[in-house]
């Protein structure tokens, strides 16, 4: 097979263009589900294209054996629910009944692999307009996939990640414009990057985020361990609330060929899904999350009786969730190796009451080892500065590190951005645990406690910039100078004035 030249930039642009199909008619929030389930079944199409054609070419005399071949693909996929064979039709009514019954044809076929995946996307929707408009929306969006830029099939990319890519690159472009509700599914790349740094994944680690979103912090975690040692011994694991976001997951997982992923569906506050053999909630080595911040009616009602006994620390308010998903990710926690990273809002630092008390057990457990102050808007949806707190089960001292982050980044006109320097220069302070002049500070347990166990970064970290001291005498000289040099032009310009006839 012979791979054409193919550019990331390229595939990035053509399906991006594809959204023109629905601006102006669609909110972007809706219509990045078909977009990318648009682009899940093109991939899996080109794929099972590409391999008919080599086995076509090899034992055309014998279709029962290409049948058969074609049985054990990674996606198995029905002749009438091929991308191809929507796109014929395209001109014809029905386009958005006929690809829900693709869509559920492929689920069918694949069904331990795509069960329900499909069922909160409808290309037959109102939510497109009326019968007319929803076609003809959709036979625009049939004609962009079938574009020779979007062409994915493995002989013209390759072992190229293009597609997985281009998925990522969809998920972020839809994030800064969806607003706040961009938060339910996607983490900005350089944060999820600290993070999976931060925990430093190894292979043979169980990886969880039980916030998972679109599945793109969990990917951060095995892209790590895949560069470093070239090999794919990790599982992911990560339970998603929203149905549309988990579907995203699933197929996010899938076109960056995450086939080693359990991916469940649910609240984790209410009903945690990641259990053991014995119905407890299963144990990992890295547990790593960007919950939703603050969150109101968590569950708070039935905390108290709690079968996982999460909350033995305390039940957090009931209008604030975000002590309640740190308790379940500390519980989640392997004995021996166990180690989290968490993105919070600062009041997680300093409010009391309950909270204040959860936050002293955690401590004195020494369970925290670092907290981390994030600069304001690198969050989508919201423009508010957050921080990472890092907890570890086997920790090697018994001090909690404060970085002060804030003031190093990236300058957006609405979005601001971690650096790869101001990533490193936060990772290195991380491993080195020592105190640097107004930027990090490793302080025992007994400072905490002297501060009610307060964990505000600048009660440690001390970022306070004296103003040079002024010189009143050389104020006073340069301000006789400054007279001086004035009088002289007073002088001149009266003699021009006075050339041109103004006394």
């Amino acid at each position: 097979m012979t791979h054409t030249p193919i550019n990331q930039d390229t595939i990035n642009a053509a399906v991006w263009s594809a959204c023109d199909t629905f601006r102006g008619t669609v909110d972007p929030s809706i219509y990045k589900d078909y977009v990318l389930t648009m682009l899940f079944l093109k991939y899996i199409s080109d794929v099972w294209q590409d391999h008919y054609e080599v086995y076509a070419k090899e034992h055309g005399d014998h279709p029962e054996l290409i049948t058969e071949l074609l049985k054990n693909e990674r996606f198995v996929l029905p002749p009438s629910a091929n991308f191809y064979a929507l796109h014929q039709a395209r001109h014809q009514p029905g386009n958005g009944e006929r690809i829900d019954k693709a869509l559920h044809a492929i689920e069918e076929s694949n069904i331990a692999k795509l069960r329900d995946v499909f069922q909160d996307i409808s290309f037959n929707s109102t939510k497109l307009g009326d019968e007319a408009q929803k076609n003809d929306i959709l036979r625009h969006l049939l004609e962009d996939f079938a574009k020779p830029e979007l062409n994915l099939r493995p002989s013209r990319i390759g072992l190229l990640d293009v597609i997985g890519n281009a998925y990522e690159f969809l998920i972020k472009n839809f994030a800064s414009t969806s607003g706040k509700k961009a938060g339910e599914f996607y983490t900005p790349p350089e944060v999820s990057q600290l993070m999976a740094l931060l925990v430093d994944p190894q292979e043979g680690d169980e990886i969880c985020d039980p916030t998972c979103g679109s599945g793109s912090l969990l990917m951060k975690c095995s892209q790590l361990i895949r560069q470093r040692s070239g090999g794919k011994k990790y599982a992911l694991y990560g339970q998603e609330a929203i149905g549309s976001t988990w579907a995203l997951a699933k197929m996010n997982m899938f076109l960056h060929a995450e086939d080693n992923h359990r991916i469940e569906w649910g609240d984790t506050l209410r009903n945690p899904k990641l259990l053991d053999g014995n119905s407890q909630l299963k144990l990992f080595d890295i547990v790593v999350a960007n919950p939703p911040f603050s969150l109101e009616k968590w569950g708070f009602e039935n905390a108290e009786a709690d079968p996982y006994k999460r909350f033995r620390r305390g039940v957090p308010p009931r209008t604030k969730a975000d002590y309640a998903f740190i308790l379940h990710m500390i519980e989640t926690m392997k004995p021996g190796s166990g180690r989290m990273a968490v993105v919070v809002p600062h009041g997680v630092l300093f409010r009391g009451a309950a909270e204040g008390r959860i936050r002293k057990a955690l401590i004195d457990e020494n369970l925290l080892e670092t907290v981390i102050g994030l600069p304001e808007k690198l969050f989508y949806g919201t423009g508010i500065p957050a921080a990472v707190l890092v907890f570890r089960k086997n920790k090697k001292d018994d001090k909690v590190l404060f970085i002060d982050a804030s003031r190093e980044y990236q300058d957006g006109k609405n979005q601001n951005q971690l650096r790869d320097a101001d990533l490193q220069k936060i990772l290195n302070a991380a491993v080195d645990r020592k105190n640097h002049e107004k930027y990090a500070y490793l302080a025992s347990v007994a400072e905490i406690a002297e501060n009610d166990y307060n964990l505000n970064i600048p009660r440690y970290v001390d970022t306070f910039e004296e103003e040079a001291e002024i010189d009143l005498m050389a104020v006073r000289a340069e301000r006789e100078m400054l007279k001086a040099e004035l009088a002289v032009l007073e002088e001149k310009m009266a003699g021009y004035l006075k050339e041109l006839g103004y006394e």
